[in-house]
Formats: C-alpha cells, structure tokens, sequence
C-alpha cells in the first residue's frame, strides 16, 4: 500500500506492511522501531533474533511494531518477516540517517534507518512512538572532531517521542544533554531519577524530569505538542538492573576501542558500530547481552506510551 496525500508528495514513498494496515484499521497505535540496530548494532544471527523478540514484546502489550528500513525505492514501515531475515542477513547494507535518505531511496539499494532516519520516516507515517536502544549525541573528544549525532538535530525539530535506555555509554553525555537542552528537548527519565547511559543505569547525570507512570508521559507530550513545541521527546529508562555494567568497567572497554578507533583511522558514521563491536568483543559478549536486554525493556516502556498516547489524541484541547 503507497500513501500520498496532495499534501505531501514524500508520503508517495511510503509503503505499509499488512500487519501496520490492519493495525491501523483496527484502531490500535503503531510503535516504530529502527534497523540500524539490526544491520549495524548486532551480529548475526543475533540481530534477527532479537528483533523478532522485539517485535513480540511489543504486540504483547497490545500495539504494533513497525520496523522501518528503506527497500526497492520505499520506505517500508514495518517489515515482514522474510523482509526482516532479508535485512538481518544482507552483509553491506547503507547506514541511513537524514542527508543519506535521499540517495539510497533514488538508487532502490537496501539502507537502515539510524535515529535521526527513523524519526523523519515515522513522521511522515504518522507514529508517534519510536523504540531504540540508545540515542546519538556528541561524540568524545567532539572539540575536536565536530562529531555530533544527527540524532541532535532530528530530536530538534520533529515531533516524535522517542524510548531508549539514555545516550550510548560511548558518548559524551554531559555535552549531549547540554545540546539538547539548548533546543528546548525535553528529557524525561522512567524508574529513576538519573539519566541512564545504555549499558550504564546512571551516567552521574539527572534527566529534566521523572514520570513513571504512561499515562503520565502521555499527558506530557500530548500538551508539549498541543502547545505547538514541536520537537522530540526523549523517554528514557534504564536497562534492567540485572543486566546492567558497572560504569568504571564500561569507560576502560570504551577508552581502548576509541584508541583503536584513533590508530584505525575509523571516523564518521562508521565510529559507533565499530566501537559497539569492539566493547561487545572487550565485554566477552556482556555489552551485547545488556544491549538486548535493554531494547526488549525499551519496547515495553515505547508500547505502553503508544498506548497511553492514543487514549489521549481526543482528549486535550487542539486534539
């Protein structure tokens, strides 16, 4: 199924799965998830594997799950499960974010949406709610290097709440929380006070506010955008405790793979999945552990929202 509205003529690249088709005309909210964590975030078969569970997690709690990833000229908002396999198991698939949507959709080749992708590609579909694992940020050392997440930016100017254990443990989270409170992005932290950092519960910082409670989430963002603030959410909850790292071990496996990364001449877009690799290699398969064990809970928490934001869409005044 092709939307396209006289509005906009970008909803003419988007394709609807039948599950997010059926979803839709039975009233129930759609959660968007990414594929960079598929291509990009995980080996094989892993990857698969956990974006199957995933997805489960998220139809358990009575929403739909629609993993975006660009194919055939499209953007397909959801995946089948062939298409998933297919995505999961494609070696050299385009890493996808904002400036790239353009060439991968005019090529036809098979790209993955990072955070920044997703978003625009969720807008334009309508959701909502959007599952990650970690959002993007400024890199270390970014005086330097002017490395910052496009991820920033996107959470600046569209209007998507986005669900994630915190910022990526690699990043410099002080400055990534500086960058988004200098563009008036919320960030709201469930089950603690802190702001988690992925494999990390604190990243020694405070998220702006603590709402446990979806129903309270909703009622947050739904006034943010009915007041026409029209930027991202930040939402983000801490891996489950079990599975979490220890901060101090975590910064030793980062500061070697960021060497690494240095002597290796790794830069751009290729930094985080090569620093993602290497942890998970220092870790002996831990971090990969906590980055699975995260992005199931991230589901849960992004599902329950929809939910809550959806009971709301009628409720507060301009809605």
């Amino acid at each position: 199924m092709l939307i396209k509205t006289p509005a906009s003529d970008a909803h003419a690249f988007i394709h609807l799965s039948p599950a997010v088709q059926a979803a839709r005309a039975a009233g129930r909210p759609v959660v968007a998830l990414e594929s960079t964590i598929v291509t990009h975030g995980m080996p094989w078969p892993d990857n698969l594997a956990t974006a199957r569970a995933v997805e489960a997690v998220i139809r358990a709690e009575g929403a739909e799950p629609a993993t975006i990833a660009l194919m055939d000229g499209r953007i397909h908002v959801g995946l089948q499960d062939a298409e998933l396999e297919r995505l999961a198991s494609t070696p050299g698939v385009h890493k996808t974010s904002r400036r790239d949507l353009p060439a991968v959709l005019a090529s036809g080749q098979m790209g993955s949406t990072t955070v920044a992708a997703t978003m625009i590609c969720a807008h334009l579909a309508g959701i909502e709610v959007f599952v990650t694992g970690g959002i993007g940020g400024v890199h270390r050392g970014a005086a330097q290097s002017f490395d910052i997440s496009a991820d920033l930016q996107e959470l600046a100017r569209t209007p998507v709440a986005v669900v994630c254990a915190g910022a990526k443990s690699i990043l410099d989270i002080g400055l990534t929380l500086e960058y988004l409170e200098t563009h008036g992005v919320p960030v709201l932290s469930c089950g603690q006070d802190a702001f988690a950092a992925f494999y990390v519960r604190d990243s020694g910082h405070r998220a702006d506010h603590r709402l446990d409670d979806a129903q309270a989430q909703a009622r947050f963002i739904r006034t943010q955008w009915t007041l026409g603030l029209a930027t991202g959410v930040v939402l983000a909850t801490p891996v489950p405790e079990a599975d979490a790292l220890a901060r101090e071990e975590v910064d030793g496996w980062i500061d070697a793979a960021l060497r690494e990364a240095h002597g290796q001449g790794i830069a751009g877009k290729a930094v985080t999945p090569f620093l993602l690799a290497r942890v998970a290699q220092l870790s002996g398969g831990r971090s990969l552990a906590a980055n699975i064990a995260l992005i199931k809970h991230n589901a849960q928490v992004g599902a329950r929202l929809a939910l809550a934001l959806a009971a709301l869409r009628e409720v507060l005044p301009g809605n």
